[in-house]
């Protein structure tokens, strides 16, 4: 069976609708309606699969469902430069939000110098899913304990106005803040961010639980 005949089989039309509202750029024909835990199930089974590197290669897919499915495929690589590679194939046709932010490589946890090397690449790009996909990286891999004040900079130096980049700077900063307060109230208090993505921000961080209810009284005093 082919792997569009595969992803057609698992098709669940509300669900395709769905999906269609929370993605609307995306046109509702391209949508088959694969439910995520069964296209994560299809990627395990398909990854040692020869039939996965032909649909790798095969680019642009026709469908969404198509793109979340080589999201997933991509993630389940254990080559890390294979894996890089076959990303900067890829990012150039991810044309909306899901399919980007399902993209999340176990192998990279691995690489993490290589790694930050492409973080910065992919987040100083002009192409709005490749910057958001950088970015979602960063917070991914580099909040916790290889985390250094000097990463904030990555976020803070880009100045795409696209809503789907500037939407991640603010959640990232928001989960800075929950992680790294210290180093990242000073981004807020300098107003190192454009107007929109520092109030959202401090939006973001006052909806979190791991804020402190001091830490969310001080935010307020600093919208702008």
């Amino acid at each position: 069976m082919h792997i569009i005949e595969e992803l057609f089989a698992l098709q669940d039309v509300a669900y395709a609708a769905f999906q269609a509202k929370l993605t609307p750029n995306i046109p509702r024909e391209r949508f088959i309606g694969v439910r995520v835990p069964e296209a994560r199930k299809l990627a395990k089974r398909l990854a040692q699969e020869p039939e996965a590197s032909i649909f790798l290669s095969d680019l642009p897919h026709t469908y969404y469902d198509e793109n979340i499915l080589h999201s997933l495929l991509l993630s389940e690589m254990t080559d890390y430069d294979a894996c890089v590679e076959a990303v900067d194939a890829f990012l150039p046709y991810v044309d909306n939000w899901a399919v980007c932010d399902i993209l999340s490589p176990k192998i990279f946890k691995q690489h993490k110098t290589a790694l930050l090397e492409k973080i910065k690449e992919w987040s100083a790009s002009e192409k709005t899913y490749t910057c958001r996909f950088g970015l979602e990286m960063l917070l991914s891999h580099f909040l916790d304990e290889d985390f250094k004040p000097a990463y904030l900079e990555i976020p803070a130096s880009v100045h795409l106005e696209e809503y789907y980049v500037r939407m991640m700077i603010a959640w990232f900063f928001a989960t800075a803040l929950a992680k790294q307060w210290d180093a990242t109230i000073e981004y807020l208090e300098d107003r190192r961010l454009d107007t929109w993505t520092h109030n959202k921000t401090i939006q973001k961080a006052r909806e979190s639980r791991r804020i402190t209810p001091k830490q969310k009284e001080y935010l307020k005093t600093l919208k702008r």
